[in-house]
């Protein structure tokens, strides 16, 4: 089941795509309801009731969970080729440890990161010149919990949806810490709605990026370093997960700083992600 935040007629809704992903079936809520948490206040709940039907193209799609409660959990260096790339990278403050990490690498962007599918990536000049995409699948958590085991993990899934780790990498280099290079304003694309856990195969998974229709990045789930229950199982230690918590798993090879020379986003380039069993989240880039 795919479950969209949208805005229609000045308000923020909740709504169910339709099976030929032509429309959209608003459900019956009070007002405001969906405006900060989106889908994530449908957790634990049954869904409710459809009020109408209205076609996709009457209704502006927001970030699945526009304003995330706590900051986003990112894990770095998560395939093996991309681990390799980074590595070689010069922007790596881990690599003195080796390219492929013995444990997932955990680091955070801020809420306010968040933007919708078809809002820019905004890339300010006097802050940056190095900016990367990120293509990854993220999970969103549906149960609490606190040292969660692997075996476990997965029933504390709700969902899933795409995020791009857009990232500007002087930053990350500069600070070693990545959280500043992360967490620039409009550099957490996520969308275009979320799935239900059901929906979606992590044994076999296809994540691919396009840069103005140049695939770039071109993986699958499969070949994670750490999957999906392991990192929830790492991230869990210690920290208590709650419902809406969203975690980004990692991106694979392809990134633009895998190039020689670095191949960077510039104002007027459009990135395209895809994850299999989702859909398409497709953001233009644009100067401040």
């Amino acid at each position: 089941m795919k479950l969209a935040a949208f805005d229609w007629k000045g308000e923020r809704h909740l709504g169910r795509l339709s099976e030929d992903g032509s429309a959209i079936e608003r459900f019956a809520l009070p007002e405001g309801t969906a405006a900060e948490e989106g889908v994530a206040c449908l957790i634990g709940h049954d869904l409710p009731k459809v009020a109408e039907t209205l076609p996709l193209s009457e209704v502006d799609l927001a970030a699945p969970v526009p304003r995330p409660h706590r900051n986003i959990f990112c894990v770095g260096k998560n395939y093996h080729e991309h681990a390799h790339e980074f590595a070689a990278s010069g922007f790596d403050s881990s690599a003195a440890k080796g390219a492929v990490p013995d444990a997932p690498i955990v680091f955070s962007k801020l809420p306010e990161t968040v933007v919708p599918c078809g809002a820019p990536i905004k890339i300010d000049a006097a802050v940056t010149s190095a900016v990367d995409y990120e293509a990854e699948l993220a999970v969103i958590i549906g149960k609490a919990g606190r040292n969660i085991a692997p075996a476990d993990a997965l029933a504390h899934v709700w969902g899933y949806s795409i995020v791009n780790d857009v990232t500007a990498r002087d930053l990350q280099g500069r600070h070693s810490q990545w959280l500043i290079g992360k967490s620039q304003d409009s550099f957490c694309p996520m969308g275009p709605w979320a799935v239900t856990a059901d929906e979606i195969d992590l044994s076999d998974t296809p994540v691919r990026c396009w840069v103005n229709d140049e695939l770039r990045q071109d993986s699958n789930t499969s070949l994670l370093i750490f999957d999906v229950p392991t990192i929830i199982a790492a991230i869990s230690n210690g920290i208590t997960l709650q419902p809406g918590d969203v975690i980004a798993t990692g991106t694979p090879a392809g990134v633009g700083i895998g190039f020689n020379p670095p191949r960077y986003l510039t104002p007027g380039d459009r990135v395209r992600i895809e994850i299999g069993g989702i859909g398409v989240l497709e953001n233009p880039v644009e100067a401040y």
